[in-house]
């Protein structure tokens, strides 16, 4: 159902500006506070990753709180809600909760795209509340003290005498009270303290709480949220694009004459395609303007287009795997390195290898991208939904060849994303397709097929694992080769190998107490383009060592939980920086404020094995798997119970996952996060590959790139949140959740069959 998206309406989704703001766009706002926490007056904090991130901590406003005479308090939200509940839930709930607002007289406001204005808008690499959650807690504390000072004065009674309660300010001694909205004013001329006081964690109503609902839930289970698809827009037209199949082709020649036959086919335009490494520019092709959108499908469909194919038309995943295997069997770049690996070898009493291969995966969320975009006055407004606003209205605006305040970009909720939507091309289009018609407002639709066949891929990867063991059977030595095509590529020109960020997602930063570690990439050139995925490499490096632990364990008649835990060995914070051979990532963060802790891994592991009853007896078919991994700094270790019938069909009664990912902001939300990666995980183990033959991918949509309908998701997914006070840091929590499920469906399905999968999906391995 579509429904009509009108600017101005009243809808729970506006996008404003600061400027706006102060222009009166709040009408009735008494109070507004512009919120800016430069570092040195925040001596509480804790440093984060957050002051480096593109555009990250500015001097500029960022956050705002808003209170109109009526009590009503507007929080904007400037990063993008794409299901998680982080961006219009639980980073505005901290703010409330520390300005003691009611949070029924609390609204969200969606900001543009700008981060001169609102600081990094990046929603991804699970940091949404790591790196927010200091600032919230500022602005929120800030505004409550002004609120109190406002009350003090009117009352001329000490500061001290008075506190903040429940959207009202009372005066201790005699009971009196004010409301919010009765106070805003008075306390919007205040200056800006620095005398505030956070409130103490006994004292929080939401924070920590997980009673708080999603802000958007009502909008979205009846119906009435705006997706991207959902923009619409008087006048508008609607196009779909034929897209070059093979990444770097173009168009060589087009006949469109029998496509503007077609009823409601107004138009037909050429997108230029850019050269590689396009970034997240359009790969160009013909689109196909029309009144409607099945006209505009139709219409392609009568196209006829000669394509030029380019460097990537010889593409085929089967060659590709071959040469991935051949590479990993051959030394490669050292990437870390401790010891002496190959006197470990030379001297083991027994060596142990495998090799353990992840395909492409694409997004394929619900909502395919969309973007709806008109020009006027050689300004852009665009509707679409981003995970990166600020980022999307950059690289737009250097497409278009404008100023990046010449392009105000509205995101509107996102159907999912899992990496996806922070690659703007769709929104490009729109832009470029509007300019093209003179101003008249485009919606560019992607069909689920255009979605699986032109996507930013998860990259594929082959792993070979080496042990070296004594004659005690201890591993003496760990060397573990990687070969995967770089996210790099998609940038700049292909490096053939991984950098520091993909290198730091669970392969360098290997948390393994083993006298001698090689880590090796093999060489892998890109041939489609690269993009982050849900967790990203730590998939596939999840996926290759907690299997050959567990494949270790079994050679060596140990159980696989305590195979994992004498291998993690003692409490002590892992440092690499000096075994790696460039930069070790640390996912930006300080590691002394984000260390890579052994307790916290095996703490993990010793939960999750009790919670699940490890070592339980099970019927015929029927096993636990377990595995752990660190990711996004945040520890998390899954058993997954399987049961097998005699045809090989998998059944997953039970699913548990610990996760400690510090102080627990929203449990409520981080619970809903894992059940979610616990869908996810079990879609890519089972179903997920893309791949290609002369350059082109041959799956088209859900019935051929199939997620885990209900009949065959896990049947229930019990999650353990290990307890932390509000001075540990909270640490990631979307994405964590995805690597070490398949790795722990596979060891399960080993433990109840026999059967080793090691190559992704499990398909009709098992039958």
């Amino acid at each position: 159902m579509n429904i009509q998206f009108d600017p101005s309406a009243k809808t729970s989704i506006r996008n404003i500006s600061r400027r706006s703001i102060l222009k009166g766009l709040f009408g009735t706002s008494a109070f507004v506070l512009a919120a800016q926490f430069p570092l040195a007056r925040r001596g509480f904090a804790y440093p984060t990753g957050a002051e480096k991130m593109p555009n990250g901590v500015k001097t500029d406003p960022k956050l705002f709180v808003a209170i109109d005479k009526d009590g009503t308090v507007t929080i904007m939200a400037a990063r993008a809600e794409m299901g998680t509940g982080a961006a219009r839930t639980s980073l505005p709930m901290i703010l409330a909760d520390e300005l003691e607002a009611d949070w029924s007289r609390v609204k969200i406001v969606q900001a543009n795209g700008d981060e001169t204005k609102w600081g990094n808008q990046d929603t991804d690499g699970s940091r949404s509340v790591r790196h927010w959650i200091q600032p919230m807690r500022e602005c929120g504390a800030t505004a409550r003290r002004m609120l109190e000072q406002a009350a003090a004065k009117r009352w001329n009674v000490a500061v001290a005498d008075v506190e903040a309660v429940n959207h009202e300010v009372v005066h201790k001694a005699s009971g009196r009270k004010l409301g919010y909205g009765e106070l805003a004013t008075d306390a919007a001329a205040l200056p800006t303290p620095t005398d505030f006081k956070l409130k103490d964690a006994a004292a929080f109503r939401y924070i920590g709480k997980g009673n708080t609902p999603v802000v958007d839930l009502v909008d979205i289970t009846t119906g009435h949220a705006i997706y991207g698809q959902d923009a619409m827009l008087p006048g508008m037209k609607f196009a779909v694009v034929a897209r070059p199949p093979v990444v770097g082709g173009k168009v060589a020649s087009v006949d469109a004459s029998a496509a503007l036959k077609i009823p409601g086919v107004e138009k037909v335009v050429q997108i230029p395609a850019t050269p590689l490494p396009a970034k997240f520019n359009p790969l160009g092709g013909v689109a196909v303007i029309a009144t409607n959108t099945w006209a505009a499908m139709k219409g392609r469909e009568a196209l006829k287009i000669t394509w030029d194919d380019g460097p990537n038309g010889s593409y085929d995943s089967k060659a590709y795997k071959a040469s991935l295997e051949a590479n990993v069997r051959k030394p490669g770049k050292v990437e870390r390195n401790e010891g002496d690996i190959d006197k470990a070898f030379a001297g083991a009493a027994k060596t142990f290898a495998q090799e353990y291969y992840v395909p492409h995966w694409a997004h394929a969320p619900m909502e395919p991208p969309a973007a709806l975009a008109r020009m006027g006055g050689g300004k852009f407004e665009i509707w679409a939904p981003v995970q990166s606003p600020g980022g999307a209205r950059d690289d737009t605006a250097k497409f278009l060849g404008v100023k990046p305040e010449d392009v105000l970009m509205h995101t509107t909720l996102l159907g999912g994303g899992f990496g996806r939507k922070s690659k703007c091309d769709f929104a490009m289009e729109a832009a470029f397709l509007s300019k093209e018609l003179g101003g008249t407002p485009v919606k560019v639709v992607w069909t689920r097929e255009d979605d699986i066949q032109h996507s930013f891929y998860h990259t594929v990867n082959v792993d070979r694992i080496e042990a070296a063991l004594d004659a005690n059977n201890k591993v003496v030595g760990w060397r573990q080769r990687s070969a995967s095509p770089s996210i790099l590529s998609t940038f700049a020109p292909d490096p053939k190998h991984p950098f520091a960020i993909e290198l730091g997602l669970g392969f360098v930063d290997m948390p393994f107490a083993v006298p001698n570690i090689r880590l090796e990439s093999g060489e892998a050139a890109a041939h489609t383009r690269i993009g982050w995925f849900r967790a990203v490499n730590n998939v596939p490096h999840a996926f290759a060592v907690q299997s050959f632990v567990a494949e270790l364990a079994h050679e060596l008649k140990r159980d696989p939980k305590d195979m994992l835990l004498e291998l993690i060995g003692p409490d002590r914070k892992v440092d690499v920086s000096k075994s790696v051979t460039t930069e070790w990532w640390n996912y930006g963060e300080p590691f002394e404020t984000f260390p890579v802790d052994t307790a916290r891994l095996k703490n993990v592991v010793q939960l999750v094995a009790e919670k699940a009853g490890w070592g339980r007896q099970m019927p015929k078919g029927s096993a636990l798997g377990i595995a752990a991994h660190r990711s996004f700094v945040s520890y998390i270790a899954t058993v997954v119970e399987v049961k097998i019938d005699d045809k090989g069909n998998i059944t997953v009664p039970r699913v548990d996952t610990a996760i400690d990912c510090g102080f627990a902001v929203n449990p409520e939300r981080i619970k809903s996060q894992i059940e979610g990666a616990s869908v996810m995980g079990m879609t890519i183990a089972k179903y997920s590959e893309v791949t290609f033959a002369k350059g082109r991918v041959e799956q088209t949509n859900y019935n051929d790139f199939p997620i885990v309908r209900m009949e065959d998701s896990p049947q229930l997914t019990n999650v353990h949140i290990v307890p932390h006070g509000i001075d540990t840091p909270p640490s990631g929590v979307g994405e964590p959740g995805v690597p070490p499920f398949a790795p722990a469906l596979c060891n399960a399905i080993f433990a109840a069959t026999g059967k080793r999968i090691r190559s992704l999906p499990i398909g009709n391995q098992l039958a």
